[in-house]
Formats: C-alpha cells, sequence, structure tokens
C-alpha cells in the first residue's frame, strides 16, 4: 500500500519508543522492520543514503530520518488526536539530548560490563569518542542525582493532571517517556528506586505504558526496500525563499547530525524549511526518493 507507515527500528531502541507510543496515541497500523543494532545494515543504507541512526520512518517513497521529523511527520498527516502544543519541541530537543546522557550514564554504569566488544565498537565509530565505561562508573552517583532531579521536574509537571500535556498525552509526554522507558527496562531496580519517591510520575508510566503502540505487523528490510524503489515521492514540497541557508531546490547539498553519527548525506535540495530539509536522491537504478531530515540538530551546506 502506497500509504503504509513502515517504521524501521529494534524492539530495545530508545528513540524508537517515542515513535511506537505516538503511533499508538494516534491508533495508527505500522509495518515493523527489524533493523540490526549495529553495523552493518545492507537493507537500511540504501533508502537513507549513508544515515545509519535508528529509527526511520518509510511512507512510499519519502524517508524519514530521525524521531524527531518522524514525530512531526505523523502528526501532520494524523493530526487526530492532536499531540504537539506549546513549547513540546524545545522539551523534546531536551530530553533528546540533556536527559537522555543523564540515561546513558545510569544504565552503562550498571551494565557496562556486560555489553559486548562488538557493541562499544560501534558506538565509538558513531560518536567519535570512547565508549568509556569505567568514566560513566566513576560519575553514577552524579548521573543518579541528575536523572532524579529530571523526574523531578516531571512529578510536579504532573500536579492536578493525568500528563505533562493535561487530559491527553501531548509530545512532551512522548519524549519524556523515552527515559524513563529506556532506564526501566535496562536496570530496572535503579529505576524502581529513582522513581519510588514520585508517586504521580510512576502512575503517568503505567497510564502511558498502557496506551501501546497501535497495530503492529512485520516486514522484511528487504520487501521495504523494494516498496521504496517502486513508488513516488510527496510532490508539492514547499521551500522556505527566504531560508538563512540562501540554498534553492535543485542545489546539491550535504546535510549532517551535529551531535553524533555525523555521515554526510548527499542530495539535491528540495525543499528546505525552518524544521525541515528535504533532499532528493537515487535509490538503486534512477529510483528517486526524498529523504527529510530535522532542522535543529543538523547542519545543511552546499556539495
Amino acid at each position: 500500500m502506497p500509504g503504509e507507515i513502515i517504521l524501521h527500528h529494534y524492539d530495545s531502541s530508545p528513540f524508537s519508543e517515542k515513535v511506537r507510543l505516538m503511533l499508538g496515541i494516534k491508533g495508527l497500523a505500522w509495518r515493523s522492520v527489524i533493523q540490526p543494532v549495529i553495523m552493518p545494515k545492507p537493507d537500511l543504507i540504501p533508502l537513507t543514503g549513508g544515515y545509519r541512526r535508528i529509527p526511520v520512518m518509510q511512507i512510499g517513497a519519502d524517508v524519514y530520518c530521525d524521531s524527531q521529523v518522524i514525530l512531526a511527520e505523523l502528526e501532520r498527516r494524523y493530526p487526530t488526536p492532536p499531540v504537539v502544543r506549546g513549547a513540546d519541541w524545545a522539551v523534546n530537543l531536551w530530553a533528546d539530548r540533556i536527559w537522555f546522557q543523564a540515561s546513558v550514564a545510569v544504565i552503562f554504569a550498571e551494565i557496562g560490563a556486560a555489553v559486548p566488544k562488538e557493541f562499544i565498537a560501534d558506538r565509538e565509530k558513531l560518536s567519535g569518542r570512547p565508549f568509556d565505561t569505567a568514566a560513566m562508573k566513576a560519575a553514577a552517583p552524579y548521573a543518579l542525582n541528575t536523572w532524579r532531579a529530571y523526574a523531578a521536574w516531571l512529578e510536579e509537571g504532573l500536579k492536578g493532571q493525568d500528563y505533562l500535556g493535561g487530559s491527553t498525552p501531548s509530545l512532551a509526554d512522548v519524549a519524556c517517556w523515552m527515559n524513563v522507558w529506556w532506564t526501566s527496562a535496562a536496570v530496572s531496580e535503579t529505576a524502581k528506586g529513582l522513581m519510588a519517591p514520585l508517586p504521580r510520575l510512576s502512575a503517568w508510566a503505567e497510564r502511558i505504558r498502557a496506551i501501546g503502540h497501535g497495530k503492529r505487523s512485520e516486514m522484511a528490510p528487504r520487501e521495504a526496500l523494494q516498496r521504496a524503489m517502486s513508488l513516488d515521492p510527496l510532490e508539492g514540497v514547499n521551500h522556505d525563499p527566504k531560508d538563512a541557508s540562501g540554498l534553492k531546490p535543485g542545489d546539491p547539498v550535504v546535510v549532517q547530525a551535529d551531535d553524533y553519527g555525523r555521515d554526510p548525506i548527499e542530495g539535491m535540495l528540495v525543499a528546505a524549511t525552518p524544521d525541515r530539509v528535504t533532499l532528493a536522491r537515487e535509490c538503486g537504478e534512477m529510483d528517486i526518493v526524498h529523504v527529510h531530515f530535522p532542522r535543529a540538530g543538523y547542519v545543511l551546506s552546499k556539495r
């Protein structure tokens, strides 16, 4: 089906959990394509042009890289029930970067010694710096206090309401859930201890968990790749002629993440707006896909 939602992910991915929750809130059916946790990813890279991070969403011949643009596109295509409100995108960026780093330290301080060497080597290549579990262990007391401080903000934000967004879940709930879910899954007893004095947060977590992930069905990676090569991308993607980059549609460009996984993705600019960049690139022999990236957290430059 041309409009079918295809999510490339793996079940333990914290950033994928955000998307799975969004699909649950909106009650959507979607196809699950399980990708490897580490490289190589032979059925993903041809879709993205080199982007290797997870999750990636595919709808027809449009490919969405990074959970930020995936969530924005799901909200655009499926506006009911509304999820994004107020300053939610700022909360999302904080949860993705600042709180997430505290979660990394808490989790790997505890389980780092059991992590396979192949995973460590892959993440060192992805981040461009050592995956120093000894340093994480040494920093554990600080990381635990920091994680607890962030969780306490949620406890305060839940006073008098079921969700951070009020009576129904918002993007702020989706963003913050990632850290609670991942920490609880990876180091469950530690997470219980951190959340024990926070009854509103614990009750919120149960409400969020009960939402589920929508209607999931499995798809083989090769089938998803063939699907993109048999369809056309969306037409009528709007470009902002006053974009600060000065670039225009048709320019050869490069997009890179500004934090980690900075593999350069090359293509022809389709559109640049304040919230996203869209490139056209070949997938297979002369099959064109549009690859979409968020603006925040990514660098756009002329090739």
